[in-house]
């Protein structure tokens, strides 16, 4: 099968499309097909990538340079065409995914569009207005295309509760491979805590959708070091709103996975993700998470069991739900022994295939329709 993965940011981007796209890739790759990847160009190096990547010009987005915006180019119609794709798979789709979508109705080929940001919610955080003109966006984008795919119950729910047609659920995997408690590391935990404290931590974008200076009330619990992983718009401000944190920066690979497992506690602040790898990849290393009830992570937490749920937007929540863990190691070992096992059958392997039965069904359809 050949397939065109039309993305709005690839490797060596680093957030949840990016990272999806990659695996789509090399799992489409490691199955014997013929994938072909096209993304915004990007500032620096291309990392390593299982297929061809085209580059299409890009500029920055203004006041968040970590992101990139496709600027018009005749690439992307030349490269999908010569391509010969059978199927054309928009991840994320809204500036260049909006253009590929377009060259691929004029070609009369299927298009999967995988439903990754909630622009609404961004429009919210960002603007304080809007959600009505995100949400018209989303829905014009994805009912032009054969199937959308939404990583979480609450996304589907609201897709189709918008109005957008022909939704299917597609979660997201998780490398149990990479992330695992077995790399959990003392040596850098008395560099991170030196006086033992339980580390609590949060790995993610530092940008105001995600909420990361609800942490402040867990950084003024006695015994426990807050750890933070990432870099964004929002990170001079965190500094001073969360006293005694420790920031990292960007952290990707084994480096990233050594981190996640050395914490007590993972934390996650945002109310707004459609999925939240990061909660996946913390509970891969046998994490306990705390986490909004909203989202992606009512799907990925068990209440009681795996983490705590709280209120979105309630700082005193998560400091009262971190601090019942901390007082409690024997629940929080339970949970995060739990937390494992519940992932350790959504590996990208399992995740790609039944990505590769929704083309198969959308290319049924086509056939069908066509008869």
């Amino acid at each position: 099968m050949r397939v065109v993965i039309v993305t709005e940011s690839f490797p060596p981007d680093v957030n949840g499309v990016a990272h999806c796209a990659l695996q789509t890739a090399r799992h489409l790759a490691a199955r014997g097909h013929d994938p072909l990847v096209i993304a915004p160009a990007v500032a620096g190096p291309d990392a390593d990538a299982p297929c061809p990547v085209v580059r299409v010009p890009s500029l920055p987005l203004p006041g968040y340079p970590q992101v990139r915006v496709a600027l018009p180019s005749r690439r992307l119609a030349a490269a999908l065409t010569a391509h010969r794709a059978d199927v054309v798979h928009l991840a994320s789709p809204f500036v260049l995914g909006v253009r590929g979508m377009g060259v691929a109705a004029r070609l009369g080929l299927p298009a999967v569009a995988v439903y990754q940001t909630d622009l609404a919610g961004y429009a919210r955080t960002y603007m304080g207005a809007g959600e009505n003109t995100a949400w018209r966006r989303i829905r014009t984008v994805h009912t032009a295309a054969d199937r959308t795919l939404a990583p979480s119950s609450a996304a589907v729910r609201d897709l189709e509760e918008h109005g957008v047609p022909r939704v299917r659920l597609w979660p997201r995997g998780v490398d149990t491979a990479r992330f695992r408690p077995e790399l959990r590391d003392e040596s850098l935990r008395r560099e991170l805590a030196p006086d033992g404290e339980t580390i609590v931590g949060y790995v993610g974008r530092l940008a105001p959708e995600k909420c990361v200076e609800l942490l402040s009330g867990v950084c003024a619990l006695p015994g426990v070091k807050v750890v933070v992983v990432g870099d964004g718009p929002s990170g001079p401000a965190l500094q001073n709103s969360l006293p005694g944190a420790v920031f990292l920066g960007r952290r990707t690979g084994d480096d990233l996975a050594r981190i996640f497992a050395s914490f007590d506690v993972f934390a996650h602040t945002g109310p707004y993700e459609t999925f939240c790898q990061t909660v996946q990849e913390a509970m891969a290393c046998g994490l306990t998470v705390v986490a909004p009830a909203a989202g992606g992570p009512l799907d990925l937490v068990d209440h009681a069991r795996t983490g705590l749920l709280v209120p979105p937007h309630d700082a005193d929540a998560v400091r009262d739900a971190v601090a019942a863990l901390v007082a409690d190691p024997a629940r929080r070992a339970a949970y995060g022994r739990a937390a494992r096992a519940t992932v350790e059958g959504r590996t990208w392997a399992a995740v790609g295939d039944q990505l590769l039965d929704h083309y198969t069904e959308v290319l049924r359809e086509r056939t069908a329709v066509a008869a």
